[in-house]
């Protein structure tokens, strides 16, 4: 093993200080000893504070377990309820009414409404085609996806397949219609497109026609009379139609059409928290190392596919020319933020001067602001914030104070990099239960660099479960998106942030659509989320995206929220009523033992992958084979709702284990042609990654809040060392 590196009283891994000397430091103003030395500083700064906000997270949740526990057999009377939750300040009280006033917004948070990718930063060849993904065919969407069914001879073949591609083209159409309608005409009647003296006209079978609306219309490429593509906007997303009458789809299509792009992913969240496995120096390293190629502009990744080698880049910028001719570009690639750790965990790449490993958050703060401060100095390839700001998504915040402490190690960091006051914009998750009911005070907390709020259904579930552990026993996890508190939980997040002042300076976010193979499913359903008044929702991939973007063409999300800002808020009492089980009679041996199967099942095809072979995000098929996009969230409501109900006597401590082991078994079989797969069930007290999921399940009321990542990041240490070396 290499010794580390000692550099003043850090301890650094060497393949950490190797990344930050020979690789970050060259693209920086700032030299070696003053970073290390800054670096230090921060460390020293910052742990006590984190150390306290742990310490206060864990008496909370004792003395709301002590308080559930005195009363398990009385009703909860939500007034004093709401009463205790003041009293040990879980619950504060809101002050005045106000407005963030965050500045240097790029446009694609502040004023486009649009699909957001998440993807995690481990993976070059994801992040690559995530940050590409601004653009996206919706030719390809439709015909490789369900949204197309395939009867009547429109099956997906290898080759192409005309009669799917001709029922691609007429859905295509139908949606230009929508967008860009024309005058008394269809665009699947048009022969030609042209523009004369700065308008469009259209030629059909019989006549010409125009756009309803002119100024939708924004650009072309080629030559006026005979463009080779045409660029419009609706509710503030482009549209490009593609025109080569030589090529394949071309040909065939009366006014040459070879396809229609779609502005998609606006934003991309480049992960370092939940959908990553990253444990150590060389996992961070590897993530770390992903993102300054991404703000240098020059991260590339070598692949092979169908057998051929292929070489990805980032896009290029798009070029156009205005109606008067003149150029003009548009970003060829989605505006990147990233989402650091949250204030839990630590990692043994740095050790401080008392030989503990620093906190992560701490760690991901300091190198992924020094990276991006590469692109707010424009010393890069491709730039990626046009204003000069950098997007830090961070997770699993508690409360104001917490919020406040990142808002600070923000301001520190900048400070250390010579970057202006509030360069660093911060997203709040909107995923602990402490967070959603003190949701205005803590947008306050960072009311000058706030620029996105999100709920994310999963989390907030498992720190639901969590935090009233000794309540009772919780409802089938199936019923939990009709319970009481999520929609009001939904709703609230929407008040807050309007009347905060978010709109049109700010995201307001929804959550990640799971299911990545059924789009049709995806395209009827998720609707519901600009309906919401969100103005971005997260998906999970570029396809998935290209199909999202309809929903935002359909629906004028600005002034949706301006029409939602006038209806009464969503009510605390709502949010605070814990969904329990309030008759145990209805739970039945056989839907405890489906419940306990599909929890089960769930937990093993995640944690296999994540402790075996380090992947913290992929399609894991469910007890039904439907492939679910899954990360630490899915894992943690999981594995908390069964501990729950062992703590409450719904099923037993053998019964989940003879579970777990029958799911094994099923989990192996589903990952059989994987040659990297460990079985579990070939013994399973060797499985370091079936034990890692008992740990998850029997451990789990003793998991600060319920977080799965202790456990999780303990077994892959320990696979590594003995599997690996």
């Amino acid at each position: 093993m290499t010794e580390r590196t000692t550099i003043g009283k850090l301890d650094i891994d060497p393949l950490l200080a190797e990344f930050v000397n020979d690789l970050l430091l060259p693209q920086l103003t700032i030299g070696k000893p003053d970073f290390w030395t800054g670096f230090e500083a921060i460390v020293d700064q910052f742990t006590p504070r984190n150390d306290s906000l742990l310490a206060t997270r864990d008496s909370m949740q004792s003395q709301i377990d002590e308080w559930h526990s005195s009363r398990s057999s009385q009703a909860i009377e939500p007034a004093e309820y709401m009463q205790f939750l003041r009293a040990i300040g879980y619950l504060l009280e809101e002050g005045d009414d106000f407005s963030i006033d965050t500045e240097n917004v790029d446009p694609e948070i502040a004023s486009i409404a649009g699909p957001q990718l998440v993807v995690p930063l481990k993976n070059a060849r994801f992040a690559l085609n995530a940050a590409n993904a601004r653009w996206g065919s919706l030719y390809d969407a439709l015909y490789g996806t369900d949204v197309i069914a395939q009867e009547g001879g429109a099956v997906r073949s290898q080759g192409y397949n005309p009669i799917r591609g001709r029922r691609v083209i007429h859905l295509a159409k139908e949606f230009l219609d929508q967008a860009c309608p024309l005058l008394g005409a269809s665009h699947s009647e048009v022969t030609a497109y042209s523009l004369i003296n700065g308008h469009l006209l259209v030629e059909l079978e019989q006549g010409v026609s125009t756009l309803v609306d002119a100024d939708k219309l924004k650009g072309y490429r080629g030559k006026a009379d005979s463009p080779s593509a045409l660029l419009f906007v609706n509710n503030g997303l482009h549209i490009e139609i593609c025109i080569d009458r030589e090529s394949t789809i071309g040909s065939t299509d009366t006014a040459g059409v070879e396809d229609i792009l779609l502005e998609s992913a606006v934003t991309t969240i480049q992960d370092c928290e939940d959908s990553v496995a990253a444990v150590d120096a060389e996992d961070k390293v590897e993530v770390y190392r992903n993102w300054l190629g991404l703000m240098r502009g020059d991260l590339s990744e070598t692949f092979t596919k169908q057998g051929a080698g292929l070489t990805r880049t980032l896009n290029p910028d798009r070029e156009y020319q205005d109606l008067s001719g003149a150029t003009f570009f548009l970003s060829g690639r989605s505006l990147q933020l990233i989402r650091n750790v949250g204030l839990l965990m630590r990692n043994s790449a740095i050790l401080d001067k008392n030989g503990e490993p620093i906190y992560e958050g701490i760690l991901d703060a300091l190198i992924t602001i020094a990276t991006a401060s590469i692109d707010v100095k424009k010393q890069n390839l491709l730039s990626n914030s046009r204003t000069g700001s950098i997007y830090i998504v961070k997770p699993k915040m508690h409360g104001p104070d917490e919020v406040r402490f990142t808002c600070d190690l923000f301001a520190a960091v900048e400070k250390l990099f010579m970057l202006q006051e509030n360069t660093v914009k911060i997203g709040i998750m909107d995923e602990e239960r402490r967070t959603t009911v003190n949701l205005k005070e803590c947008i306050r907390a960072a009311k000058s660099r706030l620029a996105f709020i999100n709920t994310g259904f999963l989390d907030r579930t498992g720190d639901e479960i969590h935090t009233s552990m000794h309540a009772g026993a919780m409802i089938p996890k199936a019923e939990m998106k009709s319970a009481v508190w999520i929609a009001a939980y939904e709703n609230h997040n929407v008040d807050i942030g309007l009347a905060c002042g978010l709109q049109g300076r700010a995201q307001i976010g929804k959550g990640m659509w799971a299911m990545p193979d059924l789009m049709a499913k995806m395209l009827k359903e998720k609707i519901a989320h600009p309906m919401s008044g969100a103005n971005t929702a997260w998906v999970p991939s570029p396809t998935a995206a290209v199909l999202h973007a309809i929903h935002y063409h359909r629906v004028n999300v600005f002034e949706r929220q301006r029409e939602i800002a006038e209806r009464t808020p969503a009510k605390l009492a709502d949010i605070l009523t814990i969904p329990l089980q309030t008759d145990i009679g209805t739970l039945t041996s056989t839907l405890v033992q489906f419940e306990l199967d599909n929890n089960c099942q769930s937990i093993l095809g995640y944690v296999v992958r994540w402790v075996d072979q380090g992947i913290g995000c992929s399609k894991v098929p469910d007890i039904h084979n439907i492939e679910l996009m899954e990360d630490r969230a899915t894992l943690r409501i999981s594995s908390q709702h069964i501990a729950n109900w062992l703590l409450h006597g719904i099923c037993s401590e053998g019964q989940v284990l003879e579970t777990l082991q029958r799911m094994a078994l099923i989990v192996d079989q589903q990952n059989a042609e994987d040659p990297l797969y460990i079985a579990m069930a070939a013994d399973y007290e060797k499985s370091i990654a079936f034990q890692a999921a008992c740990d998850l399940i029997f451990d789990g009321l003793k998991q600060p809040n319920g977080y799965t990542e202790p456990r999780l990041h303990a077994r892959r240490e320990q696979f590594k060392a003995e599997r690996v070396g």
